[in-house]
This record gives C-alpha cells, sequence and structure tokens, in this order.
C-alpha cells in the first residue's frame, strides 16, 4: 500500500493509499503514534478514500511537546484545513483521547462520517476519576500545577480547568461507536449517554478491553469498519 510521509505546519503526517477523492483524518490516543496499528487496520480496510494520520505532541515524532487540549486542537485544525483544502469527501477516525480533541475540534467541520473506537467522550469524568483513583484534590492539583499517576499520565491543573471550561454542547456529525466490554478507564454508562444523547450508533465488543490490541480484537475492529463504512470506504 501506498505510504507517504510529510509534515503539515511542522506536524509529521502519513497518508496512506492511493489518489481518491475520499479521505479518512485518523487521531490517536496516548501513548500511541500516526502508524499505529488500528491506522494500518483502516487504511487496508477503506480500499475505497486515502488514510490521514498525524502525530499530537509528546507522541510518535514529536516527543517533548505537552499534550494538552489547545495544542491538539490546533494541530487538528490544521490537519482538516489541509484535508478540505484537497479532498471532496472527508471522514473521521478517532481513538481513545483523540475522540475528545474530535469533539472539540471537528463539532462545526465539513466531515461526512465519524467513527470513534474507546473513545473518551467525558474528558472531565475521566480526569475526575483518575483524581480519585490516585487521591489527587482539586486543592492539590491547583497547588502542585502537575501530579504524575502510576497509570504514566500526569494530571495538570490547567487541563483540568480547560476541560470544564469548554463542555460538549454539540456533535452533529454522523457517528459509530466501538468499544471494549471490559473497558476500565472509560465508563460505559458514559459512553452510552452520550451516545444517546448525539444519537450515535454504538458496538460494544464484549471481551475487548480499552486497548484493541489482540487478534481477536482487531478482527472485531475490521469487521466494525467493514459493516459501518457502507459507501464511503468502499
Amino acid at each position: 500500500m501506498e505510504l507517504q510521509r510529510f509534515e503539515i505546519e511542522t506536524i509529521p503526517c502519513v497518508l496512506w493509499g492511493a489518489e481518491s477523492d475520499r479521505v479518512i483524518v485518523g487521531i490517536h490516543g496516548a501513548q500511541s503514534h500516526k502508524e499505529d496499528t488500528p491506522f494500518r487496520l483502516l487504511a487496508e480496510t477503506a480500499a475505497g478514500c486515502q488514510v490521514l494520520c498525524f502525530d499530537l505532541p509528546d507522541h510518535g515524532d514529536r516527543q517533548g511537546e505537552l499534550c494538552k487540549p489547545p495544542s491538539c486542537v490546533r494541530d487538528l485544525t490544521a490537519v482538516l484545513d489541509y484535508a478540505e483544502a484537497r479532498w471532496k469527501h472527508i471522514g473521521l477516525f478517532a481513538v481513545s483521547m483523540g475522540a475528545y480533541f474530535s469533539l472539540l475540534a471537528c463539532w462545526d467541520r465539513r466531515i461526512e462520517g465519524a467513527w470513534f473506537l474507546s473513545p473518551v467522550v467525558d474528558m472531565g469524568a475521566l480526569i475526575n476519576n483518575m483524581m480519585t483513583w490516585f487521591d489527587v484534590s482539586p486543592e492539590r492539583l491547583k497547588q502542585e500545577q502537575a501530579v504524575p499517576t502510576p497509570m504514566g499520565q500526569t494530571l495538570y491543573w490547567d487541563y483540568y480547568c480547560y476541560v470544564r471550561e469548554h463542555p460538549i454542547r454539540r456533535w452533529p456529525i454522523p457517528t459509530e461507536i466501538l468499544t471494549g466490554g471490559r473497558d476500565t478507564l472509560c465508563d460505559p454508562a458514559v459512553t452510552a449517554s452520550f451516545a444517546d444523547r448525539f444519537s450515535c450508533r454504538l458496538r460494544t465488543e464484549e471481551t475487548a478491553e480499552h486497548w484493541f490490541h489482540t487478534e481477536s480484537d482487531l478482527s472485531a475492529l475490521e469487521r466494525w469498519l467493514r459493516e459501518t463504512g457502507g459507501d464511503f470506504i468502499r
């Protein structure tokens, strides 16, 4: 499969597939990168369109830059501007926290459909859960500004404030959601509530965890993409 590596405003990107008037923009999650397995699988499955992915700050080829919402929204906006100038039809594929950044940046863009894998649809709820799990009070977070956690993720006061100040109020894009029945990071009830609120179609792979990585997980992901992609991925 054709693979091009290039930059959009210094953002490292990859583009899979032969020339087409269709593209799916991919946004990865935490501890992932632009060429991770779900995106390769998407590119192999979506034979009728190209797949454009990029590295978020502090991921892939962008180590050392903090991954916070304002920077991620800026980068996703730049990538979408690039896509809208070059492709007639645009889709969106977002994984985990990549879905949250999509909810912030993409709700009013020219996107025909979206696919969310193990999405973080309520970052505030996730942060509050992490603060509870690791006994971090808002007062402590404000005082220390940054608190590392055993999960490898750092809690930031400015991130916490940003999320509270930017609630998700609109999501008009037709969306398919695939989540794992053993996902311990994202509360299934929160995901189901989001799906109901914004008329998304939700499917649960009962044996999968948050990270779809086993052979059976990836087979389920491929089936889901083929069954929900319709004419867009052909």
